[in-house]
């Protein structure tokens, strides 16, 4: 065999990286909605990060008291390019986290699984389809 395989790692290197990164946030959504514990929250303010290529995110960060009574401000994991009507600063939001880690949370009607489930189908055909690739190119030299 050439060198040209050596080409396919790079999708097959890129499909299990969008895999990966996926599949944690799906376990971690599925660990916050099995585990968590339910709580009123706020929207204190908004971080924003700035990216050469993207653009501008806003990530809201809430604001609750767990049941133990410690106070927790987070910042979500997902940002997005505006800010919607429901989440501006001060407006009350509904917050899932998990008790023995409240890092761990998700603001629902801001954070969705819809990216995670992108990158897990993307991760998948590209790993999938590089590695049928290299199969066919070894059973057919």
């Amino acid at each position: 065999m050439e060198r040209e395989w050596l080409f396919s790692l790079i999708p097959l290197t890129i499909g299990v990286g969008f895999l990966c990164f996926g599949v944690y946030g799906l376990r971690r959504a599925s660990a916050i909605r099995r585990t968590g514990v339910t709580t009123e929250g706020r929207i204190v303010r908004h971080e924003v990060r700035r990216s050469d290529e993207s653009g501008t995110f806003y990530h809201p960060v809430a604001a609750w008291t767990t049941r133990d009574g410690r106070r927790c401000e987070h910042s979500s994991r997902l940002g997005r390019g505006s800010i919607g009507v429901g989440f501006g600063v001060g407006v009350p939001v509904t917050v899932r986290y998990v008790p023995e880690n409240p890092r761990r949370f998700a603001i629902q009607g801001w954070d969705n699984t819809a990216i995670d489930q992108l990158f897990t189908v993307l991760g998948s055909v590209l790993t999938a389809g590089t590695l049928t690739a290299l199969l066919v190119r070894l059973l057919t030299l």
